[in-house]
Formats: C-alpha cells, sequence, structure tokens
C-alpha cells in the first residue's frame, strides 16, 4: 500500500505560505478523487484544495489557523483499502532553536524594550501574520523594533525568516545595532515607547448592531492604513470630453457582443488608454524600495472589483500595453464573473504594478482614492454624464451637449511630482477625447 503527500499548493508569485481556514476530512476517512480536503487563505484570495487520488486520510499534519509554508506536507492520504489507525498528532514548536552553540562575548547597551502581547501586534498599522506575531511576543520583541524588520514579502511583509534571521543575529550580536558598545543617552525628559496607535472611544447604544470584520475586510482595511503612512498622498482631477467614445460604443457594442460574444464596457477602454499613457510615463509604473525607485518593465493593471459579499479584489490584465480592446474585454469580463463567485485564483490577483477603480459604476463624479501598494498611483473614473459646453464653430461660440467624466489621480509625491502626475492624467484624458469615431470593431 503506497503513501500520497498532500502539500501546501503554490498558491502564487511571492507567497510563501498560507493559513489552513478549514480541513474537510479527519484521520481515518475515506475519499475519492476531486473531494475537498482543506481551505487555505492567504492575504489575497482563498481556495480549497481538492484530492488528487483516492484513499484513506492516514494522517493530518495541520489543524485550523495553522500557518503552513508553501511545499509543506499537511496531509498523508493511503492509497489503498487497509484500516488506518488514527495517531496522536505532535505538538510542533513554532520556531527552531536559533540559540548559536558558542556565542561571542559582546557588551551592548539596549534601549528599553517593552514586549508586547498578540492582541497589541493586532493594532499595529503594519500587517504582520499570526506565525510573526507569536515568535515577536515570545521573544520579547517589541512593536518598535518589530517595525524596524525589513520584510522580504509582498509590500515589504515580514516573513517567518526575516524575524528568526533578526532573532539570531541580536543573539549573536551581528546586528549593526549590536556591534559597537553604545554610551546610554541622557534624555532631559523621560522618553515613552508608543507601543500603539490612538483608539477613538465609540458609544454604543442599545439598539446598535455590532458586526466582527471578516478576515479580508480586516486585510483590506490595514492595507489602507499602511498605504496612508508609507505614501503622502496627492490627488489631481481632470475632466475629459469623451463624446466620440460614447456615441461609438453605443453605436457598437450590439454588434460587438454578436460578434465575440463579450458584453462592451467603458472600462475597456479605460484601461487601454492608461496602458499606453503608462508606455509613456515609465516613472508612474514603479514601486519604491527605501530610496530606490524600481521601473517596472511589464505593465499589468489591476482593476478592482467588487465581490457579492462587500468587499472588494484587485484581478490584473498582464501586459495590458500589448492588448486590444477585444483581450482586454475578455479578461475584464472574466474576472468581474470570477470575483462575483469568488473563484478568482491567486495568479489573477498578484504582480499589477497600477490600478484603476470606478467610482461611476455607483454613481460617483469624482474620488480620491488610496493607492495600492506597493504601487505609485492609483486612476480613479467617475461616471459619464451629459453637461452643456461651449465649442467653436466657423460663424462662432455655441452651446453643445457634450458627455463629459471626471478622471482623478492619486499618486505617490515621493516620486512622482505634480507636473509628472499632472502630465500622465492628462495624457490619459486626450487619448479619450482623441478616440476615433470611424474605428472599426
Amino acid at each position: 500500500m503506497s503513501d500520497f503527500h498532500v502539500l501546501i499548493p503554490k498558491l502564487g508569485e511571492s507567497i510563501q505560505e498560507a493559513t489552513v481556514t478549514k480541513l474537510f476530512v479527519k484521520q481515518g476517512d475515506t475519499i475519492v478523487e476531486d473531494d475537498l480536503l482543506f481551505e487555505v487563505a492567504t492575504d489575497k484570495v482563498d481556495s480549497e484544495i481538492p484530492s488528487p487520488v483516492a484513499g484513506i486520510i492516514k494522517e493530518i499534519r495541520c489543524a485550523e489557523g495553522d500557518i503552513i509554508p508553501v511545499g509543506q506536507i499537511v496531509m498523508i492520504i493511503s492509497m489503498g483499502n487497509e484500516a488506518v489507525s488514527v495517531p496522536e498528532v505532535p505538538d510542533k514548536p513554532l520556531i527552531p532553536d536559533t540559540s548559536p552553540e558558542t556565542p561571542t562575548p559582546v557588551v551592548v547597551i539596549h534601549p528599553p524594550v517593552v514586549p508586547i502581547d498578540k492582541n497589541e501586534l493586532n493594532e499595529s498599522g503594519r500587517f504582520y501574520s499570526p506565525l510573526v506575531k507569536s515568535i515577536a511576543a515570545k521573544e520579547g520583541i517589541s512593536l518598535n523594533e518589530l517595525s524596524s524588520i525589513t520584510g522580504s514579502g509582498l509590500g515589504g511583509r515580514v516573513q517567518k525568516t526575516d524575524i528568526v534571521d533578526y532573532i539570531e543575529q541580536r543573539n549573536s550580536g551581528k546586528n549593526s545595532a549590536s556591534s559597537q558598545v553604545i554610551p546610554p543617552a541622557l534624555p532631559s525628559k523621560p522618553q515613552v515607547l508608543q507601543t500603539e496607535k490612538p483608539k477613538i472611544s465609540v458609544s454604543i447604544g442599545a439598539e446598535d448592531t455590532i458586526l466582527k470584520m471578516d478576515r479580508i475586510r480586516k486585510l483590506i482595511a490595514n492595507h489602507m492604513v499602511m498605504s496612508k503612512q508609507v505614501s503622502p498622498h496627492v490627488t489631481t482631477v481632470v475632466e475629459a470630453d469623451v463624446t466620440n467614445l460614447v456615441l461609438w460604443r453605443n453605436r457598437s457594442k450590439d454588434e460587438f457582443e454578436r460578434k465575440y460574444g463579450e458584453k462592451l464596457t467603458f472600462m475597456p477602454f479605460f484601461a487601454e488608454a492608461t496602458a499606453k499613457a503608462l508606455s509613456e510615463f515609465r516613472q508612474v509604473n514603479a514601486s519604491v524600495d527605501d530610496d530606490n525607485i524600481i521601473l517596472r518593465k511589464h505593465i499589468n493593471v489591476g482593476i478592482a472589483v467588487a465581490t457579492n459579499d462587500g468587499n472588494l479584489v484587485v484581478p490584473v490584465i498582464k501586459d495590458a500595453d500589448s492588448k486590444n480592446i477585444i483581450g482586454i474585454t475578455r479578461e475584464l469580463n472574466a474576472f468581474a464573473k470570477a470575483g462575483r463567485e469568488n473563484k478568482l485564483s491567486p495568479d489573477d490577483l498578484q504582480g499589477g504594478t497600477f490600478t484603476i477603480t470606478n467610482f461611476g459604476s455607483f454613481g460617483g463624479l469624482i474620488g480620491t482614492p488610496i493607492i495600492n501598494q506597493p504601487q505609485v498611483a492609483i486612476l480613479a473614473v467617475g461616471l459619464i454624464e451629459k453637461k452643456p459646453a461651449v465649442m467653436e464653430t466657423p460663424t462662432g461660440d455655441a452651446i453643445v451637449v457634450r458627455h463629459k467624466m471626471f478622471l482623478s489621480l492619486s499618486y505617490d509625491h515621493r516620486v512622482v511630482d505634480g507636473m509628472l502626475g499632472g502630465r500622465f492624467l492628462r495624457r490619459i484624458a486626450d487619448l479619450l477625447e482623441q478616440f476615433e469615431q470611424n474605428k472599426n470593431i
């Protein structure tokens, strides 16, 4: 009788670990191929993992809530009909013993360390996984000390290896702050270490309803707070006359659907114009790493999509500058359908270099969106509405009805100044205004 090892699958680029949120089987269960084994969650998406083989669950090496690295064995399936005993699962250590065998004596004077617990770590503006928080609490690492660790994960997120390496360096005296004797400072006033963000006192009435944030809403909230703390946001707004685009789309949408089987919205045109503008203004298609500006080679445009549970996901059109309206429309429609059904894959949400959000879909005219880190800009498109406008004619000025909309760009003022942001946004507006009325489908 042979055994089959079930591993945590690779769930997307840069994802190194996942949380087991639900177990669908228990030891001793008989399963067939494609039966669901467990559900995992990352900071991007939840995924249900089916069994690739039939057999009996011989061993389960995880529990709900465990953080498991990609590639680690979580279950063993016996591919036979023999009975399987249910062994006890031993407790697993959180981290290996990282103490050096022969530590080198070093004279070190550390600033006062205020240990923090898991609840305090949850209140910090930066996102930390439960495993990182457990290690920090166990090792007595302060919130201020934890925030100084450079993370190797997505968006600078601190991974298990980062904090373990930091502990090894600190204990062995290799930390840059511990490599020399530092005389104690003599402050004129006592200094208090700020360990948590301010809280607002909220009164709750007897008839009020309290809703607990779900996991995705917490991740979104933490990501938005982190973005505002990291990037100085500036927003620029322009108004675009999209009359030619509106008339062409209204005239061609039925024929487009008959020919390609896809509904044609305005978003593909916004994405196409944005991708072209990004190819001309490469510094907007970028990220910031300390004092380095990373210019991204690929132009991957993320489109914010609302899900049925009220949350938001951002699937990504990879290499959007190389695709035409037909290709972009197909991807957007597929993303919208998968997003509503919670069937987006982790790869669908990875690798974005710029984001577009549509305030107009809910009747909004102007928005000031928050940058999707580690990107440096985000475009908001507003509602298209008819407006009176003054146009020059051979016989003089005339008031006519035009289709107009607002475009607003929020950008990271560390690397995108007003001139660059303004020119980039104006270029998008010009591309939409100059849409060809005689364009073929």
